[in-house]
């Protein structure tokens, strides 16, 4: 369960204020207007979805060394934040039994696609291509690569068995798989892409790094349950702040695990708020190291943000600092601390000079990095972003805008 602390942002509201902020009509709303979309899905996994989920993940990982998943946006970015958040960033440098897993179709560089396709080099792989529409782009051009590189190295058969397709139901992918005979499992089409992570768009990546996908929805079932008091309180903060003059939100995390998490939160905020003239922008920062890029900026810069911390009550790990001759220097006391220690004072004394130069902190606080915290967080930020959008006016579902740029190279291409 995620729990929700203003403490931090008293200077600039009053909790009086916070309350005031009518979140029945949101939720009144996400209850009769969205009743079987995104806001069930976590009561909606059940013992079905979840074989036929680890069961796809298992025949991955007994053929594969390497999963490539093909998408962008919210048909990655939630599987990644997933990974990197459960596992470890490093996931893919680790010694592990589960195959590496690398993202590929979420951008145009010929440059990039070259290195991931090296880094694939002779292992054993099966592509995993992730598209509501079927027809993105950039997964669209990244998909005609792999089937035309698993083909050569496997041959037809080979390549309607490695092959894997994740899309919504009558969509052009959907209909390649029936035809040329490759697996695929159906987004529930009432889902939108970055409200899709704890669908199969995440769960299969994530079941594939060998991710307990039981253990992730159980926490986003107690979200589910038991949150819709500090999702509201979350949401109603960022718009008493918005309208106060706080018009970007920087969350931010001591915890290198948590960066994509940040990312996809920057696209589930960014394309749900961002809409008729308003919006907060969503920016994420990696504390403490972007405290020696960025730190300059929120301490003395425009007063026109705030930010959101999220932290851990307890470490995965908690190793001490050495001691001894080697280290002489000015913090050699240092020796027989703690690192959870330390990076938690630095923490507090961020917050701390933050408020004091006029920047409202919010906090999200959670037991721990694991499965079932990641699935009550993504859960949590879903519903707090879809009540907040709506405070504000603004319909959370659909994008319009991000269609302008896709007319606009279409038309360049002459597609």
């Amino acid at each position: 369960m995620v729990k929700v602390n203003i403490d931090g942002a008293l200077n600039f509201l009053t909790e009086n204020e916070v309350r005031a902020i009518d979140t029945s009509k949101p939720l009144s709303e996400l209850k009769t207007l969205f009743e079987n979309g995104w806001t069930k899905v976590p009561s909606g996994y059940n013992e079905k979805l979840a074989n036929d989920v680890k069961s796809m993940a298992k025949k991955i990982q007994n053929e594969s060394e390497v999963l490539i998943v093909l998408g962008i946006g919210g048909s990655y970015l939630g599987a990644r934040a997933a990974i990197e958040y459960i596992k470890s960033p490093n996931y893919n440098i680790l010694p592990k039994k589960t195959p590496d897993i690398l993202f590929a179709g979420n951008n145009l560089s010929g440059e990039y696609l070259e290195q991931i396709i090296e880094l694939i080099g002779d292992r054993d792989y099966s592509v995993n291509v992730v598209s509501k529409s079927g027809s993105t782009i950039e997964t669209a051009i990244s998909l005609r690569f792999f089937k035309s590189m698993l083909k050569e190295k496997y041959g037809p058969e080979g390549l309607k068995d490695r092959l894997y397709i994740t899309s919504d139901i009558g969509s052009p992918l959907i209909k390649l798989a029936e035809s040329e005979g490759y697996a695929y499992l159906e987004m529930p089409p009432e889902v939108g892409g970055r409200y899709s992570v704890l669908t199969v768009v995440g769960l299969v990546p994530c079941a594939v790094a060998g991710i307990d996908i039981d253990e992730m929805m159980a926490g986003a079932l107690a979200e589910f349950e038991n949150g819709t008091e500090d999702a509201c309180y979350y949401a109603a903060a960022r718009q008493v702040l918005y309208r106060k003059g706080k018009k970007i939100e920087m969350l931010a995390c001591f915890e290198p695990a948590f960066r994509f998490t940040g990312e996809w939160w920057k696209q589930l905020f960014g394309e749900s708020e961002g809409k008729e003239g308003i919006g907060i922008f969503p920016a994420y920062a990696d504390y403490s190291a972007d405290l020696h890029s960025l730190g300059q900026l929120i301490q003395e810069g425009e007063r026109t943000l705030f930010e959101t911390f999220v932290s851990f009550n307890e470490p995965r790990v908690n190793p001490k600092v050495p001691g001894g001759d080697l280290h002489k220097d000015k913090i050699a006391a240092i020796a027989g601390f703690d690192m959870n220690k330390i990076n938690e004072s630095a923490a507090i004394a961020v917050k701390k000079a933050h408020i004091d130069g006029g920047v409202p902190v919010l906090e999200l606080c959670l037991p721990k990095l694991s499965a079932a915290s990641f699935g009550a967080l993504a859960y949590f930020f879903m519903r707090s972003c879809a009540i907040s959008s709506l405070i504000s006016g603004v319909n959370p579902f659909g994008q319009p805008g991000v269609e302008a740029y896709k007319k606009n190279l279409f038309a360049i291409l002459g597609l």
